[in-house]
């Protein structure tokens, strides 16, 4: 068993959040899915036999996606990061994961139709951001920072100094 795993508070879109995840990212699936009985409708107001908890599983990362009704919503100060290889990939995820009312924001942040931060960004931009010469860092990110989706191609241009 994973020793830290997230765990996502929703409304009541738990195993609705869990299959769109795993329908966006390779190597995921959907695992134990456990219900509510009479005592958890007492206490959580939430019907009996209606969805509790749903454990999914992401490239390896173990998630759990509650039920528990309308107290707490997501917020930008907690944020998965999909570290990604070309640009075909940041596009993809960009795309599935801002489909169906999703939402850009800025350098690569997005909120995806639960509410949920993402950060779709390119291992060459940190690579770039990481450089020595701190020309070359500061052009990139200025570049960055005039971006919502992340475009590698403008990145490198800064790079070079173009």
């Amino acid at each position: 068993m994973q020793k830290i795993s997230p765990f996502l508070w929703f409304d009541h879109e738990a195993e609705e959040a869990a299959k769109f995840y795993t329908s966006i990212f390779k190597n995921s699936k959907i695992g134990k899915i456990a219900r509510y009985g009479e005592a958890g409708e007492k206490v959580a107001g939430r019907p009996a036999g209606s969805v509790m908890t749903v454990e999914f599983e992401i490239e390896g990362q173990k998630f759990t996606a509650l039920n528990g009704g309308p107290v707490f919503k997501f917020n930008e100060s907690i944020s998965f990061v999909v570290n990604c290889e070309t640009q075909q990939e940041v596009d993809y995820f960009w795309e599935k994961l801002t489909s169906d009312g999703g939402q850009e924001i800025e350098c690569g942040w997005l909120k995806d139709k639960f509410g949920l931060s993402w950060q779709i960004v390119p291992r060459v931009l940190i690579e770039m951001l990481h450089d020595k010469d701190s020309e070359k860092a500061e052009r990139v990110m200025k570049a960055m920072l005039q971006m919502q989706k992340i475009n590698i191609e403008k990145l490198k241009a800064a790079y070079r100094g173009k």
